[in-house]
C-alpha cells in the first residue's frame, strides 16, 4: 500500500530475500504496479568485494528485480561515524557499526527518488536466528532468549531502522514485526525453532520450511552474515583501529571514572561513547542506552550459555567461535534450483530521476 516510488533492502540472506521475493511474486496487478512499474528496485550496500553484496546481487537476478549496489569505504563510515550517533542515539557498539553503512545507503536510495523500503528486520529475534542461537541449552531459555530479543527491539535493531533511514526522510517497513505475525510465531513450540544439525535443522527451519515451495523456490540458499559482517569485516576492523588512535590506554584506565554508568571496556566503545556524551550530555540520555555483556548480539543472559563466551565478549557474529565458520551439513530446504519469479513485465519508473544499477 503506498502512492510513492518504493523498492526492498536486499541484504542477500534469508530474511530481507523472503521479503523481495514475495514482494516481488505479488506486486504485479496491484495499484503499485500499475503507478510505479511492477519490477521491483532492491538495494544493497557494502565494502567492495564483500559478502552481503555478491548474495545480493545473485539473489536479485534470481528474482529479476533492478538491483541497486552500493559501494562505501571504511573511511566513508568513519567520517560519518558522528552523523550516526546524532542520529541514531546511542552509543551501543553493534548499532552503531550496523547502522552506519544502513545510514550511507539511505541516503542514496533516497536520492533516486525512492520514499519507502521494504526490509527483513525482525526475524532474527522472532525465530531465533542469530548463530549463537545454536548454543541454547533448550527450548524453554531459547524462548526466554527470543523473548529477551523481541522486548529489546527498540533498543537495538529497531532504533537503527527507522533512525538510520528517517534521517533522510527514507520510510522502513517491517512486515515481520506486524504484531498478528509475532503473536503466531511466538506461540510455536520453540522446539520446532530450535537448531538440530543432526536432523538437518539450522536455524530459522521453521520459517525455511514454511516457504519451502519445490516446483517454484523462493531462493537460493546462504548462511547470512550479521549485517555489520556482512557488509566487509574490514569495516569493523577499521573501526577499532580509528578507536584505537583516538582513544590511549591511560583514558581505558580511567574509564570507570569518566563513565561510571556503563562503563565502555573497550576502545571502539569509549570512542562512541565520547561522542555520543558530547551530543547527548545529560543524564536521562545516557540511561536510555542498554548495557551488559554480549557475544555476537546476544543478550547478557546467553552469554551463560556457553563458558568460552565470556572470555570473548565482541558483539560482533564473529565472536560465536566455530559457528561462524561451519558450513551446513544438511542441504537447506530453500534449494538453488532456478526459478522464473518475473516474466515480462514493465520496469518500475521514478518520474524524472534517472537510475543506473
Amino acid at each position: 500500500m503506498t502512492d510513492v516510488p518504493f523498492g526492498v533492502l536486499l541484504s542477500g540472506g534469508l530474511d530481507s530475500s523472503l521479503v523481495a521475493s514475495i514482494t516481488a511474486r505479488y506486486l504485479a496487478g496491484t495499484k503499485a504496479a500499475k503507478q510505479w512499474g511492477a519490477q521491483l528496485h532492491s538495494f544493497c550496500v557494502g565494502l567492495e568485494g564483500s559478502p552481503d553484496l555478491k548474495a545480493a546481487r545473485e539473489v536479485a537476478d534470481y528474482m529479476g528485480t533492478v538491483h541497486h549496489e552500493f559501494h562505501f569505504t571504511v573511511q566513508d563510515g568513519i567520517d560519518a561515524i558522528e552523523d550516526v550517533i546524532y542520529h541514531i542515539e546511542t552509543y551501543d557498539v553493534t548499532t552503531i557499526r550496523a547502522s552506519t553503512p544502513m545510514f550511507l545507503m539511505s541516503r542514496k536510495i533516497k536520492s533516486l527518488g525512492v520514499k519507502m523500503v521494504i526490509s527483513g528486520e525482525g526475524s532474527d529475534e522472532i525465530f531465533g536466528g542469530y548463530l549463537y542461537f545454536h548454543k541454547a541449552p533448550n527450548k524453554d531459555e531459547f524462548h526466554r532468549e527470543t523473548c529477551r530479543k523481541i522486548k529489546a527491539f527498540h533498543q537495538y535493531d529497531c532504533l537503527r531502522a527507522n533512525k538510520a533511514t528517517s534521517a533522510w526522510g527514507l520510510e522502513a517497513r517491517v512486515p515481520f514485526l506486524d504484531k498478528e505475525f509475532i503473536n503466531a510465531n511466538m506461540s510455536i513450540d520453540p522446539e520446532a525453532k530450535m537448531i538440530k544439525k543432526d536432523e538437518g535443522r539450522i536455524e530459522k527451519w521453521v520459517l525455511r520450511r514454511a516457504f519451502d515451495d519445490k516446483e517454484h523456490p523462493y531462493l537460493p540458499k546462504r548462511q547470512k552474515e550479521q549485517f555489520s559482517d556482512g557488509v566487509g569485516y574490514s569495516w569493523i576492523d577499521g573501526l577499532k583501529a580509528h578507536a584505537a588512535r583516538h582513544v590511549t590506554d591511560k583514558m581505558m584506565f580511567n574509564a570507570s571514572f569518566i563513565f561510571p554508568h556503563n562503563t565502555p571496556t573497550t576502545k571502539e566503545a569509549y570512542y562512541y561513547r565520547m561522542i555520543f556524551e558530547r551530543f547527548f550530555p545529560q543524564n536521562s540520555a545516557r540511561l536510555t542506552v542498554p548495557g551488559g555483556a554480549s557475544v555476537a548480539c546476544s543478550t547478557a543472559k546467553a552469554v551463560e550459555w556457553d563458558a568460552a563466551w565470556k572470555n570473548n565478549l565482541d558483539p560482533s557474529g564473529r565472536a560465536a567461535l566455530g559457528v561462524h565458520l561451519s558450513a551446513y551439513d544438511a542441504e537447506t530446504p530453500l534449494s538453488n534450483k532456478p526459478s522464473k519469479v518475473i516474466d515480462s513485465i514493465p520496469r518500475m519508473d521514478f518520474p524524472g530521476v534517472a537510475i543506473q544499477s
